[in-house]
């Protein structure tokens, strides 16, 4: 998977936006203003995504592209390497769901139905 796949497909989650809140280089992607993932074009491609901690771990136990999210709070969220890694690209875009997903359910009522 190369960066304008990974970004197509995190872009087409409802609701998703994204900016660029810590450089120029750095994309964070949102759902109703809170970050589910970040990525840059910088290669490797990698990006960061909110995981549940125990399934965390156990994905770091199972793939060498998986390690603790780098400049992250570890215990929720991975660095996952999707361009020349052993996470292929079905794995990736469970994780960017369950990634979204783990934030969506925290979102309010009210930012769910602004959502759609």
């Amino acid at each position: 998977m190369n960066f304008e796949q990974l970004d197509t497909y995190l872009r087409s989650k409802q609701g998703v936006t994204f900016d660029y809140p810590f450089d120029e280089k750095v994309r964070v992607y949102r759902i109703g203003e809170k970050m589910f993932a970040l990525t840059s074009e910088d290669r490797p491609v990698s990006v960061n995504l909110k995981c549940d901690p125990i399934y965390a771990l156990e994905l770091r136990s199972l793939y060498k592209g998986i390690i603790g999210g780098y400049h992250m709070n570890k215990k929720h969220w991975n660095t996952v390497t999707v361009e020349d890694s052993d996470v292929d690209e079905e794995t990736v875009k469970e994780l960017i769901d369950h990634s979204y997903d783990l934030v969506y359910e925290k979102l309010t009522k009210k930012q769910k139905a602004l959502l759609g």
